[in-house]
């Protein structure tokens, strides 16, 4: 048994030797860091109290801007910190790279990868997305749906004047970070589904809208029933993810403003000049904000709403910044680090929105520009930009013109960001508001 098990052992070796050999003259390879651990890979190594993306960050600064790593059994290219070899993943291989690695959660959780942002790329995904983006998100629907947003900001600034109003005499301390997430989310309810959620009432009828189905749906197939309660939750899926990242960002341009006081005040200053005093800005103002957009890109540079891709799959052989890239290896983009790149931005982890109307005042952040892609690229990109950015620009000019903001105590807001795939702000963010319009806007 002994003798068995040591030439089992000594063939096991030599096989690694050959495979090893075998493969680096027959391909050229990432880098992979070590450490791997059995089974699991270099998960627990991104196990901690940093966001994932400065942990792939940092390692990208020991290996370079492109390296491996396994993801449990998984081999995962993790492209990092470079345009170029971003340009190489988003534009020359998008179509290569345009189909999602099939994952538990969306297997199990989201019907059978049914869910349009977990969906494998092919016709059914084609389909959701021509769903999603001309009877959802298209601009002349976004046009027909402005009332919805103009009105829930409108009760927006009416409710963080009321609680102003009722704190007479002890300064008006708000949790604005809960206050965005219920607004966003009424917004994109709204517009998607023609509700909005209010936490006082209870629809019991609707709260389990499964009850009231059959146990057995006869004359349909299994797959027609899944991919059709797909397309039933995909508002659902739309509203929770859109609203969510949609209110970090304004969380965050928000604690980047009180922490820089000098442009908050500049923001104000626009705003007075080009609006006014007398008239609420509204989302025709907009474009004649160039100042509020300069903010509204550097936040979304420092703090981008997805930080590192969701994992796409290569559906053949590819090349990525030189190196081989078989089919079947998963990849991840780490938009935090590309957009932290020294060799593009001067400065890179300090906020300054003066950069996009100087130096990069050219930069479009709708996936044209591979230094700057927030919302990705290619195929696979937001869909939602439009609505998301809309939402944050009137939410973002409505709070400044209408309210002076400072922190609790003066202190700076604390800037560290929670752990996990996204970069939400750890602690909320509460202000002190006092109103600089007159009585009657409010």
């Amino acid at each position: 048994m002994i003798l068995e098990a040591l030439i089992l052992v000594f063939l096991y070796g030599f096989w690694k030797i050959l495979a090893r050999n075998s493969e680096s003259k027959k391909s050229t390879r990432a880098p992979e860091p070590s450490g791997a651990w059995p089974l699991f890979g270099h998960l627990p190594s991104l196990v901690g109290k940093d966001p994932a993306c400065k942990t792939l960050g940092a390692i990208a600064d020991k290996y370079g801007p492109i390296y491996s790593l396994k993801f449990g059994i998984h081999r995962t290219l993790v492209v990092v910190s470079s345009w170029e070899t971003v340009k190489d993943c988003l534009n020359t291989n998008d179509r290569v790279l345009a189909t999602r690695a099939g994952i538990a959660a969306g297997k199990h959780m989201f019907y059978d990868n049914a869910a349009f942002a977990l969906s494998p790329y092919g016709q059914y995904w084609r389909d959701v997305r021509k769903l999603a983006t001309l009877q959802l998100l298209s601009n002349q629907r976004l046009e027909m749906l402005k009332h919805v947003r103009v009105s829930e900001v409108d009760t927006f600034i009416k409710g963080l004047h009321s609680f102003y109003a009722g704190n007479v005499g002890s300064p008006a301390k708000v949790n604005i970070s809960k206050l965005l997430e219920s607004l966003t989310f009424n917004i994109n309810l709204r517009t998607i589904v023609g509700k909005r959620y209010c936490s006082s009432t209870y629809d019991k009828e609707n709260s389990e809208p499964w009850r009231a189905c059959p146990d057995k749906i006869s004359g349909y197939s299994r797959d027609v029933v899944i991919k059709a309660t797909a397309l039933v939750r995909f508002p659902t899926i739309l509203t929770l993810t859109g609203a969510g990242t949609t209110a970090t960002t304004l969380v965050w341009t928000l604690s980047l403003l009180l922490n820089n006081p000098t442009v908050l005040k500049a923001a104000q200053e626009e705003l007075d000049e080009q609006v006014g005093r007398e008239r609420w800005v509204e989302e025709s103002d907009i474009q004649n904000l160039k100042y509020l957009q300069a903010i509204v890109k550097e936040t979304l540079r420092l703090y981008p709403p997805g930080p590192l891709t969701l994992t796409r799959e290569a559906m053949e052989d590819c090349s990525i910044g030189g190196y081989d890239v078989p089919k079947g290896t998963r990849v991840v983009v780490n938009i935090w680090k590309l957009h932290r790149d020294p060799r593009v931005w001067k400065n890179p982890n300090e906020f300054k929105p003066d950069r996009f109307l100087t130096t990069h005042a050219d930069l479009d952040f709708r996936g044209q520009n591979m230094e700057f892609i927030p919302f990705s690229s290619g195929r696979r990109s937001c869909p939602a930009i439009n609505l998301g950015l809309i939402v944050v620009h009137l939410t973002l000019a409505r709070i400044l013109q209408g309210f002076d903001l400072t922190t609790v105590a003066g202190l700076p807001v604390d800037m560290i960001e929670g752990p996990g795939i996204a970069l939400p702000k750890e602690t909320p963010l509460e202000v002190v508001i006092k109103p600089r319009l007159g009585l009657e806007l409010y």
